[in-house]
């Protein structure tokens, strides 16, 4: 049964960084797209960051681009989330989801079919 499993959360003060890794349970991980969301309480998820399968080509949120990026390591089934000069604004849960096969997009939450359980990440100022 695939799966994702986050995990890299925590409390931080403002200007500081953490890493949020995502592992993946199942096959052919390689082929995915990777897509990283978020949702604050009484938010509706947000889009943050894609990744393609083959790596290097990767699709921001406008409040991630220049501090966020997004990286995975195929062989280890593995996809990571760094995140840098993290804002109050950042806090929120934060998961990893993979897209249906025949999804044309990669940042609405509808066109994903596994989600991890989410990490929670609190930015304090």
């Amino acid at each position: 049964q695939e799966q994702l499993v986050e995990s890299g959360g925590g409390s931080v003060q403002a200007g500081g960084t953490l890493r949020l890794s995502c592992k993946f349970s199942g096959r052919d991980f390689d082929a995915y797209t990777v897509g990283w969301f978020r949702q604050a309480p009484g938010k509706e998820r947000e889009f943050v960051a894609a990744m393609r399968w083959t790596g290097g080509i990767n699709f921001y949120g406008d409040f991630a681009k220049g501090r966020f990026t997004a990286s995975r390591d195929n062989p280890r089934n593995m996809a990571y989330l760094q995140m840098n000069n993290l804002k109050p604004e950042d806090t929120g849960v934060y998961y990893c989801a993979v897209p249906f096969s025949y999804a044309a997009g990669f940042e609405s939450a509808e066109d994903y079919r596994i989600w991890g359980q989410g990490t929670q990440v609190t930015v304090s100022s």
